[in-house]
């Protein structure tokens, strides 16, 4: 199955709690992905490093990471999506994180299950698929 991963998720394999290996056995060879947010919120971590060793360490894994998955944009078509379920959202007055809402959406427009340590947030989105991790 393919798979989009949340920030929550590359953290806790960056935490040792799951390898990357682990995580793309999982998803049966098929495409494991983030969202362009993701990318930029786990390289602010790396620049965020309150020591060199825990930089360099951050900066390996994440570049692993991005080397192995693929990393999906934030398009035209993701901010129509992006724009519907924030309009609900807010309608509801059940509003999440900007960074999560472009990770929802771009699940969404791709048709991926998201895998996410954030249930709560993400499981307020109509339609959206969250699988354990």
């Amino acid at each position: 199955m393919a798979l989009l991963i949340d920030t929550s998720v590359a953290v806790a394999m960056e935490r040792e709690r799951e390898s990357l290996q682990s995580l793309l056995d999982r998803a049966s060879d098929e495409q494991v992905a983030v969202a362009a947010i993701t990318a930029s919120e786990l390289l602010h971590g790396v620049h965020r490093a309150d020591t060199a060793m825990r930089r360099e360490r951050r900066l390996r894994h994440v570049e692993t990471l991005l080397e192995a998955v693929s990393v999906l944009p934030f398009d035209l078509d993701v901010a129509r999506v992006h724009s519907r379920i924030w309009a609900d959202l807010a309608t509801r007055g059940n509003v999440i994180g900007a960074h999560d809402l472009q990770i929802a959406a771009t699940a969404l427009n791709h048709d991926l299950p998201l895998a996410t340590l954030d249930r709560e947030h993400f499981s307020r989105i109509d339609g959206l698929r969250l699988v354990e991790s």
